[in-house]
């Protein structure tokens, strides 16, 4: 019998405060990111502003470089406790934000921003580049005339996917048309001599022939190792290839020459990923002796407290309830903000401050001397949780004299030395490099020598582990290496 019952129950739950929701969601963000929440943030709440007027005086007024660094405040990480603890309380229509605050109140209060963004000028602005079916919509529009032969058409370019291919089978797209399968096919080979050329194709050997074709290629012998011997080509297997077409092993690379010029994956031409720019967050310098750490706050605004909306906070809370509660509870949110943004700047700078500590042989010597490093170090080390660390490396750069470097790159687990010392694997990876650089063309090295070359240097690796970083690297094996040296004839 099913019935209706209202009980009581006693669960533990994890309830994220909004104040460490608000500072878990700015730690992985990068500058750039930053300033898209920031510019959310001024247009939702009226008592954050930009710092405009006074700006030379207060770009003098904030420290920049080492003193910087030097005058960076400490204090709590954000962690649930800590965001917690210092949280405002507001106890009725009171809100106690003297109290532990004062600091993003006072009027001279300065974020680490130094510089006013200037805004983005329209005419260096660029519309949305076409997509691959745009392109070639717009080119079925000024090739079939007749409505069934557009429509297939553009049934057909509907079923190419971003590599150019054709991800269905004529006699499916023919069913779905209710077209003949010889109609269809036709279709599509007006459609491969679209540009990019060879889209729509079914396989890559359709592919680089339909681009032979249209560049009216002669070579027999190329046309022949695409149409019937794809399979050698693409296990590089150059002597089965030459034996195959009774030719010369050094004569196959004239003709793969010409196979190389053609394009295996036209419809990457129209691809619409971004390009991705990197700006540092972090910047490393040395100075004299010392190697000194600053954040990266080019770009970023300056924010304060309005003033004009703390007076009409004073004039509301005399007969205005209603307009009161409102700006106090948008002061108390511009408050934890301005908070969030300085402890997230907090613990980016201490992360980046160790890792320097801890790789200062690696920036005063080089990639042979770098330290293994963990997430779990840094986080003991600072007080917070391992997900904290990750969260401050995740999508940031830091700025060296040796390169810009993810900060990721920094993180990587340890090998043991025959002498019980700790090896880092990027040491590991380097060491194969240049063994491979150095190797006998005519002889390459197998993965089994180039371990037991490293245990000669106290590296004791399994074999399967060389074949990783050695596949991480993206190096061939040893066979398809001695292949490519013979096939460009220098044996």
């Amino acid at each position: 019998m099913l019935r209706q019952r209202l009980d009581q129950r006693q669960v533990q739950k994890l309830i994220l405060a909004p104040a460490l929701q608000q500072a878990i969601k700015l730690l992985p963000l990068t500058n750039m990111e930053l300033i898209e929440v920031i510019d959310e943030e001024l247009s939702e709440n009226p008592m954050i502003e930009l710092e405009e007027e006074d700006l030379e005086k207060g770009v003098k007024e904030t420290p920049t470089g080492a003193d910087r660094e030097a005058k960076l405040p400490e204090g709590p990480e954000p962690g649930r406790e800590n965001l917690e603890a210092g949280a405002p309380r507001q106890d009725g229509d009171g809100l106690d934000v003297e109290a532990g605050f004062k600091d993003y109140l006072d009027d001279g209060f300065r974020p680490n921003f130094s510089e006013k963004r200037e805004a983005i000028s329209l005419e260096n602005t660029l519309s949305r580049s076409p997509s691959l079916w745009d392109h070639l919509n717009w080119q079925a529009a000024l090739t079939f005339f007749d409505e069934t032969e557009r429509e297939i058409a553009q049934f057909i370019i509907g079923n190419i996917n971003e590599d150019g291919y054709l991800g269905s089978s004529v006699e499916e797209i023919a069913g779905l048309c209710q077209a003949a399968p010889e109609k269809v096919n036709a279709i599509r080979e007006k459609i491969k001599t679209f540009d990019p050329v060879g889209v729509g194709s079914l396989d890559l050997k359709e592919t680089l022939l339909a681009q032979m074709d249209h560049l009216e290629v002669k070579d027999d012998i190329a046309r022949t190792i695409v149409r019937d011997h794809l399979p050698l080509l693409e296990k590089s297997d150059f002597f089965h290839l030459a034996r195959a077409l009774d030719i010369p092993p050094q004569d196959v690379k004239y003709h793969m020459e010409l196979i190389k010029s053609l394009d295996p994956a036209p419809g990457r031409k129209y691809s619409e990923e971004k390009t991705s720019y990197v700006v540092p967050d972090i910047i490393v310098t040395k100075e004299g002796d010392e190697w000194t750490v600053r954040l990266n706050d080019e770009g970023l605004p300056r924010l304060r407290i309005s003033g004009y909306y703390k007076q009409l906070l004073a004039k509301a809370a005399l007969n205005q309830p209603e307009a009161s509660r409102f700006l106090k509870d948008r002061l108390k949110k511009a408050i934890w903000f301005l908070r969030s943004i300085d402890q997230r700047n907090r613990t980016i700078y201490r992360v980046a401050r160790l890792i320097v500590n801890q790789q200062i042989d690696f920036f005063e010597k080089g990639l042979d001397f770098i330290r293994p490093l963990t997430l779990i170090e840094i986080a003991q080390e600072i007080g917070v949780h391992e997900s904290t660390v990750g969260r401050v490396v995740a999508n940031k750069y830091m700025m060296t004299p040796r390169g810009v470097f993810s900060l990721k790159y920094f993180f990587h687990k340890a090998l043991l030395g025959n002498f019980g010392e700790d090896v880092s694997s990027l040491k590991i990876k380097e060491k194969i490099r240049k063994l491979v650089e150095q190797e006998d063309k005519n002889s390459p090295l197998s993965d089994i020598e180039i371990g037991d070359i490293l245990a000669r240097e106290n590296l004791k690796i399994a074999r399967r582990t060389v074949a990783k970083y050695r596949k991480q690297l993206k190096i061939l094996s040893s066979h398809i290496r001695k292949r490519r040296f013979v096939m460009e004839g220098n044996s």
